[in-house]
């Protein structure tokens, strides 16, 4: 039998638009870890379960897997800088951003580039090939602010389109 190349999942996934989100975690020496995240569903409403997907390897999963716990911080449209900055190598994220702790067993709030924020338990945890899919029990969900979603798609950090009141399902995308 003829073994099939592996496909290339990539161009799949950036012609999916979604929102942004930073993922962050205290290890249990205090340093707060995080890392921008794309990969993020509801799993339950009952129990209310949330899903993130990490890399392998990173300091942030192994943050979110020593403390068993995490934050999702939803980035808001003027956040974009914070998505870059927690994508990138930078070893001095939260010197460089705002943040706070709200529930010292969960992890850091970005206060000033997040829109609405829910803390986790960490629930279970499978590993597949290079990621981690991390799903975990929602114990608190606060909203920061009113403004609208970043979203990230076709390599690019777009922002809703406003009309109004409506918002339209067109992408206005910021280059």
């Amino acid at each position: 039998m003829t073994q099939q190349p592996i496909p290339d999942i990539r161009p799949l996934m950036s012609a999916f638009p979604t929102g942004v989100s930073v993922i962050t975690s205290l290890a249990p020496d205090g340093v707060p870890w995080g890392m921008t995240c794309t990969s993020l569903c509801s799993v339950a409403l009952d129990p209310p379960t949330l899903l993130v997907c990490l890399r392998r390897g990173s300091p942030t999963l192994q943050a979110v897997l020593d403390s068993g716990a995490y934050t999702i911080n939803l980035l808001h449209q003027a956040a974009r800088s914070t998505a870059e900055l927690f994508a990138s190598g930078a070893t001095d994220r939260f010197e460089r951003t705002r943040w706070a702790m709200q529930d010292p067993a969960c992890g850091p709030h970005l206060v000033e580039a997040a829109h609405t924020i829910a803390d986790c338990r960490v629930a279970d945890v499978h590993e597949i090939g290079d990621h981690a899919v991390v799903m975990g029990a929602a114990v608190a969900v606060t909203q920061l602010s009113s403004q609208w979603p970043l979203l990230y798609g076709m390599r690019r950090y777009g922002a809703w389109a406003e009309s109004g009141q409506d918002v339209h399902l067109s992408y206005d995308f910021i280059s």
